[in-house]
């Protein structure tokens, strides 16, 4: 039986092949999803899912002591995901802004619609 030395030690020859952990492939899909639409708000719900599958494709890929790949693109995986977010809570705050902003432009007039005659 020959052994086979990889980065983490001894390998069985048996042993299966290291391949790419499917966590971290559905996190860098979600994010890439939650980027294209960060636009309409609907972006931070992927995003979201991005980071939570991040978090557990990481401890995966350190328990499986190097039978999983991918760990290095964990961290642009996190950027991605943390700039739809970033995006998402930018609309809505300017969304917000505009809101308030249209509320204080009509404050000032009157709370009719016009139509009535005011007599004085």
């Amino acid at each position: 039986m020959a052994e086979v030395r990889g980065v983490f030690g001894v390998r069985h020859p048996d042993d299966p092949e290291p391949v790419e952990s499917t966590k971290v492939v559905a996190a860098r899909l979600l994010a890439g999803v939650g980027v294209a639409l960060s636009l309409f708000v609907g972006g931070v719900i992927p995003a979201v899912i991005a980071l939570v599958l991040a978090r557990q494709a990481e401890a995966d890929i350190r328990a499986s002591e190097g039978f999983l790949l991918g760990g290095s693109r964990l961290a642009s995986i996190r950027r991605q995901a943390w700039t739809a977010i970033g995006i998402g809570a930018a609309v809505v705050v300017a969304a917000l802004l505009f809101w308030v902003l249209e509320l204080a432009r009509t404050a000032g007039g009157p709370s009719y619609d016009g139509s009535v005659a005011v007599s004085g």
